[in-house]
Order: structure tokens, then C-alpha cells, then sequence
């Protein structure tokens, strides 16, 4: 499967999991959902996945972890704050790059339209 078609298939789950429950809870909360929605659809899903940094051939294990990787392609990073700022942008795009993925979403789910609180980002497609 295609990574737009992942994203796809992320995105309908998410506003399916948002709809039903709405803002105001821990990410934790949306990220367990989710990930047992996407299940649902069959696609692979880890929760928590470690990325080391590797600097100078040296593997470092740094606590740095994807909330979700779907399919083994898609990275999805969920927040439930006030409103997401261009930091959150640039730490998805940092992770991307050290796992060597190319697409990511950045997803608030604390918020009334989620759509508006939802970013697809791309590393070197």
C-alpha cells in the first residue's frame, strides 16, 4: 500500500475517533483509539515505536518515539493542546528524517474541527 493511501485511510479513522469522542482528552486516549480503529482496517500499527539517533555510526538511544507507524510508512504524531505551533511541525520533520520515512501527519485532537488542527508533512518525496 502507498503512502498517500495510508494517509488517507489515517485521516477517515481519525475524524471517525474524534467525532465519537471529541476534544478535551489525553493524547494517550486518541492515540490507543486510533491505533485499535486502524486495526480495524487491517493495516499494521505500533504505538510507541523507538527511533534512535545515529551520529558518527554510533546508535544512541535518546527516548525519542513515534506515537503511531502505520504499515511500516506512515508516521503519525497526535497532540491534544491548546493549538499546534511550528515546533511541533519541525519535531515531526525531525523524526522523519531520523527514521528515514517519507510522510508524516501531525494531528490535535484538541480542538472543535479537527481538520483545521491537521498537517501532512513530507520528507523528500
Amino acid at each position: 500500500m502507498h503512502e498517500n493511501q495510508i494517509s488517507d485511510r489515517v485521516i477517515g479513522a481519525a475524524f471517525k475517533v474524534h467525532t465519537a469522542l471529541g476534544p478535551g482528552l489525553l493524547e494517550s486516549v486518541y492515540e490507543a483509539v486510533l491505533a485499535y480503529e486502524l486495526r480495524k482496517y487491517g493495516l499494521h500499527v505500533e504505538t510507541q515505536k523507538p527511533i534512535p539517533v545515529i551520529y558518527d555510526e554510533v546508535k544512541l538511544d535518546l527516548g525519542f518515539r513515534l506515537d503511531l507507524l502505520v504499515e511500516n510508512k506512515v508516521v503519525v504524531e497526535l497532540k491534544s493542546i491548546e493549538t499546534l505551533l511550528p515546533v511541533h511541525h519541525k519535531q515531526l520533520l525531525t523524526y522523519l528524517k531520523l527514521a528515514y520515512y517519507k510522510l508524516g501527519l501531525l494531528m490535535n485532537f484538541n480542538t472543535a474541527l479537527l481538520r483545521s488542527q491537521l498537517s501532512r508533512l513530507v520528507n523528500g518525496l
